[in-house]
């Protein structure tokens, strides 16, 4: 029997259209012009943000625990830029991996990271909520993993661990909230972390899966290690949509007005303390796309901060003007990984170009008038006052430091010739789509998502705030750029490394005392483990060599993890 669709039909076309995709690529018919499934697997997500009314359900109530989908200001402008970025990133990718000998397997886990990325952004129920953010991360390893070098399967493992570690911390969250709300509705879940007994350690678990996934310091680790690792289309959306989610997990479902507070203290210093630490490790990186995830967490660790302060200033966070930043950062942070490669491929004027419009963004994301990231700041800093507000003003001059930095490394990187001597410009055209729409937007969005007039952002004093900070930043670029760039001091992923060789020693401990006990249960226990493991390890060259195995297997699962839910 065909479920029963209550309510307009698009928001649920957009989540099934880039699984039915997904599917698509496995067949072999359509694996020499897959990559062109990659451009429109958003479009329904994307009308779906520019035409759906604000407010209006839909459900499904025969799928899952009964599917609800919905959209306000806040969530439609990060769906319709999530989308818009996916779109971009697709037609870059048809150029970039159009050599791929695995494109198939690409393509569908690609589509069905994006249906899991989008259904966060729609979701009004925690139970779709949940099986997106699953989706979304646990898909988007295959992405990471893609070129199937030791570099990208060690940031995969770690990706990987982290992503299990965060998914089993929001599934004790989700579980202790709608039990105490006797409901799945996200609002009333919401509302029942808000007062019930043990709300905020409830709510802790919840900021620690969804810190993970946005890159909160020192959840970070997995991020400057997996964004340089990932094919650049794949970099794209994984710093400017699918960080995202973890911080509109937190918008959504965690209620910061009511957080105790000593963990609302914990949230601000991580997230304003963080922000300047990952500026220090990506100053000391030499890879454009390790310094870009650096800026990443720095971002992203300065917005979870900075709404943590909003709330605990007002009694409510500033989610509108969250969803502003998030946004902006978004579409200028995907067009950042997308020049990495438009620079590397181009030449003479085009590369010139180029880096002019790298700059450009650079500075919008430090927030110097006029471009549109100034306004993401101004609605940013809006609510605060006192330090954190002191704070997110001086961010400014570390991330332009840092992003000149980027720059800087990209402009001294030598050009490689593409075969396809029309390519750089292939790669050029959405790079620059998404700079104009970063620079642009948020000055049509302002008034509706910060519930302010343009004339506060356009405030003398705004100006200069926004200002001063980027010219302190630019004097000391300046000084600097006579100086050799920095050799790295602190590796890539910085904490990840001795967290690798605690878990060596943990598992060679394991082995160690399995070896020597005598009992004939235990050993044959031991071996048994021992075997699982071998079949586990294997799974991962398996899944990232055969083109269609990889996506039939999580189908599969899928599949089951249905069955066993209906």
């Amino acid at each position: 029997m065909s479920a029963v669709i209550e309510g307009p039909t698009l928001p649920f076309l957009a989540l099934v259209w880039p699984l039915l995709l997904a599917a698509l690529a496995a067949l072999p018919v359509l694996r020499p012009r897959v990559l062109l499934l990659l451009p429109i697997a958003p479009l329904p997500g994307l009308a779906v943000a520019l035409l759906a009314p604000h407010g209006v359900e839909t459900r499904v109530p025969d799928l899952l625990f009964g599917v609800s989908l919905a959209l306000d200001a806040p969530s439609a402008a990060m769906l319709g830029v999530a989308a818009g970025l996916w779109a971009l990133a697709g037609l870059y990718a048809l150029v970039y991996l159009k050599g791929s000998a695995r494109r198939a397997t690409f393509t569908g886990f690609w589509c069905l990271t994006l249906a899991g990325n989008l259904g966060i952004f729609l979701a009004r129920d925690v139970a779709t909520f949940y099986v997106s953010f699953a989706a979304v991360s646990l898909a988007a390893y295959i992405l990471v993993v893609h070129e199937g070098t030791e570099r990208a399967l060690r940031a995969g493992r770690l990706y990987l661990a982290l992503a299990v570690f965060g998914e089993a911390a929001i599934l004790a969250g989700l579980i202790a909230g709608s039990a105490a709300a006797g409901s799945l509705d996200v609002a009333e879940v919401r509302a029942s972390l808000a007062t019930m007994r043990g709300g905020d350690l409830a709510s802790a678990a919840l900021l620690v899966g969804f810190g993970v996934k946005a890159g909160l310091v020192p959840l970070h680790v997995w991020l400057p290690l997996a964004h340089p690792a990932a094919p650049t289309p794949a970099s794209a959306v994984l710093s400017g949509a699918i960080v995202k989610a973890g911080i509109f997990g937190a918008m959504l479902l965690v209620p910061l007005e009511a957080l105790g507070s000593v963990l609302a203290t914990l949230l601000v210093a991580a997230g304003l303390g963080g922000a300047f630490a990952a500026v220090l490790a990506g100053l000391a990186q030499a890879n454009p796309k390790a310094i870009l995830a650096y800026s990443t967490v720095s971002q992203m660790s300065l917005l979870l901060g900075a709404l943590a302060a909003s709330a605990v200033a007002t009694g409510a966070p500033a989610l509108g003007a969250a969803a502003l930043y998030a946004a902006h950062h978004g579409l200028a942070k995907g067009a950042l990984f997308l020049a990495v490669g438009v620079v590397a491929a181009a030449s003479g004027r085009l590369r010139t170009a180029s880096l002019v419009v790298v700059i450009a963004l650079a500075l919008s994301i430090a927030g110097l008038p006029p471009f549109g990231g100034a306004l993401a700041k101004v609605a940013l800093k809006a609510p605060l006052g006192g330090l954190a507000e002191l704070l997110v003003t001086v961010s400014a001059a570390t991330t332009a430091l840092l992003l000149l930095h980027a720059a800087r490394v990209l402009a001294a990187q030598a050009p490689h010739t593409p075969e396809d001597p029309r390519a750089a410009a292939r790669l050029a055209a959405p790079f620059a789509a998404l700079a104009i729409a970063a620079i642009v937007l948020p000055w049509l969005a302002f008034a509706n998502l910060a519930e302010r007039p343009l004339a506060y952002a356009l405030a003398p004093a705004n100006l200069w705030a926004g200002t001063w900070p980027v010219l302190l930043a630019a004097a000391i670029a300046l000084l600097a750029a006579r100086l050799p760039p920095p050799i790295p001091a602190i590796p890539e992923g910085d904490l990840a490394g001795p967290l690798e060789r605690a878990a060596t020693r943990l598992v060679l401990v394991a082995r160690a005392r399995a070896q020597v006990r005598t009992k004939p249960l235990q050993s044959r226990g031991a071996r048994r483990l021992g075997i699982a493991l071998a079949r586990t390890a294997r799974l991962e060259t398996l899944v990232v060599r055969f083109s269609a195995s990889g996506i039939a297997l999580l189908a599969v699962a899928l599949g089951t993890a249905l069955a066993l839910v209906r």
